[in-house]
């Protein structure tokens, strides 16, 4: 546990080194690129993404232009749990827990019917293992979805060598970065 809290206050301290909206959008835009042009995310209908936070790869846009053509999903926190909602358009969603935008709309809970989950991390390592914010939200979900393809999102410099992996945690099948 400690060496979890030392890598959240490491990985912290780097992304506000790196808080220029102009490196940040040109980051996030270019790490995008690479997800959207990757074989399992082009032939997936089903794909759950994430609405980013201010300190992590900007998915917004991205979020909006996919829509148009795939189910896009987004987690909403109810308590300890994420709830799974269709996306509709910006326009329906509304600030929930952790001032994170999320959708309003239909509940989504044909899990095996998701072929693509774009995963967000405090810091992933090359082996797949990733470190979130300590809530354990996505440690209780992705169990519920074993055959889509996990893809870790992040910025170069969450690449650590090591991330202290308990054996309940799932393994991202690949982590993307720029």
């Amino acid at each position: 546990m400690e060496r979890k809290k030392e890598l959240r206050r490491q990985v912290a301290l780097l992304k506000t080194r790196h808080r220029s909206s102009t490196w940040h959008h040109s980051r996030s835009a270019e790490i995008l690129a690479t997800l959207e042009a990757h074989p399992a995310f082009r032939a997936a209908n089903t794909v759950l993404l994430y609405y980013s936070l201010n300190d992590e790869v900007d998915t917004h846009d991205f979020v909006k232009k996919w829509s148009k053509s795939k189910q896009i999903l987004l987690p909403v926190v109810v308590g300890d749990d994420l709830e799974l909602r269709k996306y509709t358009g910006p326009e329906d969603l509304a600030t929930g827990s952790y001032g994170i935008e999320e959708p309003t709309g239909e509940l989504f809970t044909d899990y095996a019917d998701i072929d693509f989950i774009v995963v967000p991390g405090v810091a992933f390592d090359l082996k797949g293992n990733r470190l979130g914010r300590g809530k354990g939200y996505y440690d209780r979900l992705l169990p519920r979805i074993p055959s889509a393809y996990k893809a870790g999102i992040c910025f170069p410099f969450q690449i650590v060598e090591e991330v202290p992996a308990e054996p309940f945690d799932i393994r991202m099948d690949e982590v993307i970065t720029q």
